[in-house]
């Protein structure tokens, strides 16, 4: 991709303003600036709001904020009210429980191509370690060699080889379907490509496989997948995990598009234009 396309960042976020500080932050000390920011919101409350005026006040670049009232885990459906509010042509997606590496924007911009999305993966922090990062503000895109090393060894990072080597694009394509290294916590696509599958389903309620369920749409409509590992890692926050009551049958609506070769979402993108916007509030790059 070249210089001047700009990039869409569409950050996911639920009720947790301090890790959320920590993924914006280090979106805003990025090296390729030619990008927005869209915090997609599933419904937080006035904390999650009043740290993002106060972001919005000193952004070095475009963002903007999207809520969606608080109704159960609806994480497709915020998604793609990020993706609707995005001017860019190509849309990069992020969890506000992680932190991206100073060059992340600038990876992906090396690894886009026509007919291709990017799966990229990340980095567990450990419990112990993730609570000092966020009390201490460590800026984990600084670390040294040998502090990487070091939280590695003590436990901290769930790996480190990610972070002392780095190969931005190696080509590594995967021209069959898998299950493997699908986090949406770090993915890339064409916006035309979302749009042509409908994007996200909404259909999917509760935790889970709602990327799955995208990346083997956009399989099935022809595109292909390009491996992130090694290039694009982030360092994703330790939490408890989301309930997840609906994940086994989320994953067998998966298995059977699969079998089907679903291509379209049943309640996605175009099904927007039938019902009110999500609130947004936007603003333009700090002077």
């Amino acid at each position: 991709m070249d210089n001047d396309t700009r990039i869409s960042l569409v950050i996911a976020t639920y009720n947790w303003p301090a890790a959320l500080r920590a993924c914006v932050e280090a979106c805003f000390r990025q090296s390729d600036r030619n990008f927005e920011i869209i915090i997609a919101d599933d419904g937080s409350g006035e904390a999650t709001r009043a740290l993002v005026e106060e972001l919005q006040a000193r952004a070095p670049v475009a963002l903007r904020h999207v809520w969606q009232p608080d109704d159960g885990f609806r994480l497709a459906e915020s998604r793609n009210n990020g993706i609707l509010a995005a001017t860019g042509d190509y849309i990069v997606t992020l969890d506000g429980d992680c932190v991206p590496q100073h060059d992340f924007i600038a990876r992906h911009r090396a690894l886009a191509e026509p007919g291709y999305m990017v799966t990229g993966s990340r980095i567990l922090l450990s419990d112990a370690f993730s609570k000092r990062v966020l009390a201490e503000a460590i800026d984990l895109q600084a670390l040294s060699l040998a502090e990487k090393l070091r939280y590695r060894l003590q436990g901290g990072l769930g790996k480190a080889a990610q972070l002392l080597v780095k190969l931005p694009d190696l080509g590594r394509r995967r021209h069959r379907f898998s299950f493997r290294r699908i986090k949406g916590c770090n993915m890339a696509f064409w916006r035309s490509d979302l749009e042509r599958v409908n994007g996200f389903d909404e259909s999917f309620r509760g935790w889970g496989y709602e990327d799955s369920d995208a990346v083997a749409r956009l399989f099935h409509a022809g595109v292909m997948r390009k491996d992130g590992a090694y290039a694009t890692e982030v360092f994703h926050l330790w939490h408890r995990e989301a309930k997840r009551d609906q994940a086994s049958s989320n994953q067998h609506i998966v298995l059977e598009r699969m079998v089907h070769k679903t291509t379209q979402a049943a309640i996605g993108l175009r099904e927007h234009g039938t019902r009110a916007p999500a609130a947004a509030t936007d603003k333009l790059p700090a002077a």
